[in-house]
């Protein structure tokens, strides 16, 4: 046996804190428990009773938190002691204190640390109650469907028991072997006062050194006393002698054992079992978290948000899967470790702690896949509840959108009351309702598609049966509600086609019958044999009628009573008396004819049929409209019949099939084609008005529809559509309409243009504001609104290409008259036509002008205070100044300067075009204002030396000239057309101004003035004339109020600025000179100054020439004359224009008013000195005109 010491050594400070919390009978059972069976033990201790507590067990008691390997990693990893895995004989836990030389200076809380948590890692290992986490927060929803698998999962889980529930403790075994006594002395008072858990057994290996060992055996015996525990301390000289106590498959290699022990393996596994036993607790409270959001969550009222919800259920449920998918992949992951072992070496085992870990990785992962399993089939109903709720607030807002189109249609076709008015109209209308009806059938099947989803999801046992079921009905009744009405139309339609086609028959036989009636030759008819064919014919023909005429007017009353308006019952009269009519006619030449077919007594006198006793046609002309053809008219269209059949008998007697009458048989069918394209293109054109306006304009007003606005779409439609409302109710009220009158007439539809030109002046509105909208358009058409309303209407062309149908259209009208026009050139209104095509073009360049005008920046007053914009065009222009008597040409004279002229009635502008990248309306040029001049003081020179597309503008008396190069010499000469009819417009409201104040003045004086001074004679004479030349290409253009004018602005010169006319003195009366009326470039780069030249033209007279010419009374102040040709001593010899006389008169008696010349034509607003000759006062034509002479403000 073994040289060892056994002692019994109790501790009577209290037992540890984990026994301090087992009740009673855990105490009882404890004392009861017996001791290691080793003959060596010299006595038994047993536990003090239950509430004998020191202070310091209840002080080791207080607020003390499990530990986790993580939290003490360090202290573990110093390896002063540890859980090799080792059991006793009777499966009491191994815990090895090695040889460790600082032992004591390990700290007291690394120590209690060490040992706390070596003793309750079994305790650590229990499995994780779900049903008790989830059961405390859980609502009662949950509880039914979530909670029941947490008591399924876990029931049958097993739990672990802790050693002291079993009576058992733990076996220390301290190595001293290479320490002192003093070190094994320290080392058991240490374990005995700080050990946490029931010990078993403590075995000493003390020091091997023979004075340590003597040391220890006599220091150990005679201080016994110190060593009082409750377990056995057994001192053990060797390793063999420990074997005897535990056997070496139990005990680690250090300690002659066989048991594979590696202290950072164990720390690895007990740290990764312990983060996955957290890992699965934070799953099955993420979990429980949010089963409880689930079931508390309330189902939505609309898609959009229950759309919201499912989809993040969706992906929170994603996540979780996600964590608890993470979760057994490391519990796997720890699984395949703990087996490492066994997985190298088949002969190798796993030792029982090892053994208890993979029963508790293989526990937890039990309980996790129950978990998911549960939480799966939770989810799918869940799920299955959030889908149903999804389908029926789709199935609830389409109900909303069909029920809300079938109300729309049921509106519209209620408007369906008009049965026509003639054969055609009603076959329009049967059109229109085919038309409407294809048109609402997408509405219709949506709606019936959608009861038939309703029936579906009836079937598919949804919850909210009762909901979807009355919808269903409604929406089907709804749909044969709108069925029947349509039906029912087209019964009255087919009517009034049956009851027009029966009226036309009759109308096409009563004219065949005064056709065959005219036709009859009378002479043939004096003959027996002629007069018994012409019989012959007539019978025939009237058999003919049992066909096409009306029998019974009484039997048309009780056959179509559903549609005889008004209207139409009295058209139905006229037709039936228009048939009696012809039928007596027809009754009284039978009888003549029977008379003559007979023995005649004496010669018959032919009779020409009466066209009195011819039925009146009804049928009105759509020009009839016009006032001052009402009266007319009327009575030519009555005769209508008669005189189609006087026409067609002169025809068949010069040959029926003559090639005039055939041509214009097929300009006829042309223009028909014509007018009917202009017909079906225009109520196209108003169907899509109405669809963009309808299904885009009013939506953005739909509370339904607000969601899917776009912020930057709200409050804009004005700015999106524009005036489109107003071009529809144009064209669908009033234009359209009035086309439609003039269907039969095609080569009258011009009157209807020019009646209408005024309204057509909408469209500027619209084509300058299409540039924001297509501004707008760029910004937003990603908008989801555009999108759904696009998929509401089936439209595959999206909504820009609908914004720019308006436009379309009015360049549409011009290319429609033009064909018309080709068609119509020898009808009668052929003139209405190329009036209608001009005022279309006309508003198609003020339109394009508008555009370009739009774009001017940096103007500071207002553009239309400078009347209507006439033309604009890009020139090349140069410019000189005049300072002083001094010319000074601009450095930049042969550097010409590009710039964008804007003719306006008061004011010419010079503004930069500058390019602008961008797409559509963005890529248009802006101009940049530079300079403006008024047309009060302007002149022009027609022509200037070395190109024929240059002009000039000069301004005030030549002190700026501005050198205008055309791109073409057409170009040129549409621009010196149109300024010199504004400068004569301007010219002639000044005289008439000047006039005015001659009459008021030669009120006043008190003896008139002599005739040959007269100037309102002259004057008087001279607007005669201007007035009668209409043809003359200077004739007046319009009037030009001088007061209108806007004030002139600040004085400055230059490009940026408008240029300023200097004071004109008084005596001038503000209009420049004779001399400054006549410009030649030639003059002015020759620098030529001299006698006045003669420049063929027109010229005013200043004075009369009394005195030099016996021909004195020929020509007087202010008569127009026209220079014939020069003379000596600057006389020239001219013809009066309103009298036609001609004489010598003096050139500086005359005033230029437009002149030619080879090298200089210019025309001036400026009147050379004709007001201070004509006007005997002072008083100044710039008083009389007052602000006009000054610049425009730019």
């Amino acid at each position: 046996m073994f040289d060892c010491w056994r002692f019994v050594l109790c501790k009577k400070t209290g037992r540890n804190h984990h026994s301090s919390r087992r009740g009673s009978d855990e105490a009882e059972k404890e004392e009861g428990d017996p001791q290691i069976d080793v003959p060596d033990v010299l006595r038994l201790v047993r536990d003090p009773p239950e509430g004998s507590h020191s202070p310091a067990d209840e002080i080791m008691h207080r607020d003390i938190t499990p530990l986790c390997a993580a939290d003490i990693q360090d202290q573990l990893k110093k390896r002063f002691a540890y859980l090799s895995g080792g059991r006793g004989q009777d499966g009491s836990p191994v815990i090895t204190f090695p040889d460790y030389p600082a032992f004591g200076d390990v700290p007291d809380k690394e120590f209690q640390n060490v040992m706390t948590y070596l003793t309750s890692i079994p305790r650590c290992c229990e499995p994780v109650d779900a049903s008790r986490i989830f059961s405390q927060k859980c609502s009662n929803a949950i509880k039914s469907d979530f909670i029941t698998w947490t008591h399924r999962g876990t029931s049958d889980a097993r739990t672990d028991v802790t050693l002291q529930d079993a009576g058992i403790g733990f076996i220390l075994v301290i190595d001293r072997r290479q320490d002192k006594w003093t070190s094994v002395k320290a080392s058991i008072l240490r374990i005995a006062a700080s050990f946490p858990a029931n010990l078993q057994l403590v075995l000493v290996l003390r020091p091997t050194g023979f004075f340590q060992r003597t040391l220890s055996d006599l220091a150990f015996k005679f201080n016994r006393d110190d060593f009082k525990m409750k377990v056995p301390v057994i001192m053990l000289s060797s390793v063999p002698e420990l074997h005897g106590y535990i056997d070496k498959s139990q005990l680690t290699e250090d300690l002659g054992g066989t048991l594979d022990y590696c202290h950072s393996r164990w720390l690895y596994h007990r740290t990764a079992i312990e983060s996955f036993a957290l890992m699965v607790k934070q799953t099955a409270q993420m979990l429980q978290s949010f089963g409880t959001e689930l079931a508390e969550t309330e189902l939505p009222n609309d898609v959009q948000s229950t759309s919201s919800v499912l989809c993040e259920h969706t992906e929170k449920k994603d996540r979780a899967k996600e964590d608890m998918r993470l979760a057994l992949d490391e519990g796997q992951s720890i699984l395949e470790n703990i087996r490492e072992p066994l997985a190298k070496s088949g002969e190798q085992s796993l030792n029982q702690d090892q053994l208890d870990n993979q029963t508790t990785v293989q526990r937890l992962l039990a309980q996790l896949s129950e978990t998911e399993a549960a939480f799966d089939e939770f989810w799918a109903k869940h799920q299955q509840k959030l889908q149903q709720c999804l389908q029926l607030r789709h199935f609830e807002q389409d109900f909303r959108e069909d029920k809300a189109s079938l109300d729309t249609l049921a509106q519209k076709i209620a408007t369906f009351t008009d049965v026509g008015n003639s054969l055609a109209h009603a076959e329009h209308l049967l059109k229109d309702l085919a038309s409407f009806e294809e048109k609402s059938s997408a509405s219709v099947e949506r709606a019936r598609a959608l009861s038939l989803e309703g029936e579906k999801l009836i079937d598919s046992k949804h919850y909210a049966v009762d909901s979807i079921r009355p919808k269903c009905h409604e929406l089907q009744h709804l749909c044969d509600q709108f069925a029947a009405e349509v039906e029912r139309r087209r019964g009255l339609l087919s009517k009034s086609l049956e009851l027009h086609g029966l009226l036309e028959a009759s109308m096409r036989w009563c004219d065949e019958g005064i056709y065959l009636l005219a036709s009859q030759p009378v002479d043939k008819c004096q003959s027996q044999d002629g007069a018994e064919a012409a019989l012959q014919e007539i019978e025939k023909f009237l058999e003919t009628g049992a066909e096409n005429k009306i029998q019974e007017l009484n039997k048309i009353y009780q056959d179509y009573e559903s549609i005889l308006t008004k209207d139409l019952m009295e058209h139905v009269q006229k037709v039936f008396q228009k048939q009696e009519g012809m039928e007596e006619m027809f009754h009284r030449r039978q009888a003549s004819l029977k008379k003559l077919a007979a023995k005649q007594t004496r010669p018959v006198q032919p009779v020409a049929p009466r066209p009195e006793a011819l039925t009146k046609s009804p049928c009105p002309s759509p020009g009839s409209r016009r006032g001052s053809e009402n009266s007319s008219e009327g009575s030519a269209l009555r005769r209508g019949p008669y005189r189609r059949a006087k026409s067609e008998m002169s025809e068949s007697r010069q040959g029926r099939s003559s090639s005039t009458g055939d041509e214009e048989g097929s300009l006829a069918v042309l223009r028909r084609h014509v007018m009917n394209e202009l017909l079906d293109t225009e109520r196209v054109y108003v169907e899509e008005l109405l669809c963009v306006l309808e299904g885009y304009a009013a939506e953005l007003d739909n509370p339904l529809m607000a969601h899917l606005v776009s912020p930057g779409l709200q409050n804009k439609k004005d700015v999106l559509f524009g005036n489109m409302e107003e071009i529809y109710h144009f064209h669908n009220r009033i234009f359209l309409r009035e086309l439609e009158d003039y269907a039969g007439c095609p080569e009258l539809v011009g009157r209807c243009f020019l009646e209408r030109m005024e309204e057509f002046q909408i469209y500027e509105k619209y084509c300058q504001n299409k540039p924001r909208s297509e501004s707008l358009w760029r910004q937003c058409s990603d908008c989801p609104f555009f999108q759904e309303c696009q998929r509401k209407l089936d439209h595959k062309l999206s909504l820009d290409s609908y914004l720019l149908k308006p436009v379309q259209r009015i360049t549409k009208y011009q290319l429609l008259l033009k064909e018309m026009l080709k068609y119509s050139k020898s009808c009668e209104g052929a003139e209405d036509l190329q009036e209608a095509l001009s005022s279309i073009l006309g508003i198609l360049k003020a339109v394009n002008d508008s555009m370009h005008l739009i774009a001017i920046t940096g103007y500071d007053g207002n553009l239309s205070d400078l009347g209507k914009l006439l033309m604009q065009g890009s020139f090349s222009v140069w410019t000189d100044h005049k300072k002083g008597h001094t010319k000074v040409k601009d450095l930049a004279r042969f550097k010409p300067m590009q710039r964008h002229l804007f003719l306006h009635e008061k004011a010419v502008l010079f503004c930069k075009k500058r390019e602008e990248n961008g797409e559509g309306y963005e890529k248009a040029p802006s101009y940049s204002y530079k300079q403006s001049l008024n047309m009060a003081a302007v002149g022009i020179t027609e022509n200037v030396k070395g190109d024929v597309r240059k002009f000039e503008i000069w301004y005030n008396a030549r002190e700026e000239v501005y050198i205008v190069q055309a791109p073409s010499p057409e170009i040129k000469a549409a621009w010196v057309s149109e300024i010199r009819k504004v400068l004569t417009s301007q010219l002639q409201a000044c005289r008439e101004a000047s006039q005015h104040r001659v009459l008021e003045q030669s009120q006043s004086l008190p003896l008139p003035a002599p005739p040959s001074t007269s100037p309102s004679k002259g004057s008087t004479r001279n607007i005669k004339k201007l007035e009668e030349r209409k043809t003359d290409p200077l004739s007046l253009e319009g009037y030009v109020s001088s007061t209108s004018l806007p004030k002139p602005p600040e004085k400055g010169r230059g490009w940026s600025k408008t240029s300023q006319p200097s004071e004109a003195p008084e005596d001038n009366d503000g209009w420049s000179s004779a001399e400054e009326l006549i410009n030649s470039s030639d003059a002015e780069e020759e620098g030529r100054v001299g006698a006045r030249k003669l420049v063929p033209g027109k010229y005013t007279v200043v004075t009369g020439d009394e005195k030099e010419s016996p021909d004195a009374l020929a020509v007087r102040s202010g008569d127009v004359v026209e220079v014939v040709h020069e003379g000596d001593e600057g006389l020239w010899y001219v013809r009066n224009l309103t009298s036609s006389k001609e004489s010598w008169v003096p050139a500086s008696s005359l005033s230029t008013l437009l002149s030619t010349s080879g090298s200089a034509q210019c025309l001036s607003s400026s009147e050379s000195s004709a007001g201070s000759t004509l006007l005997s006062t002072s008083s100044s034509c710039s008083e009389s005109c007052g602000a006009p002479l000054s610049d425009l403000q730019g």
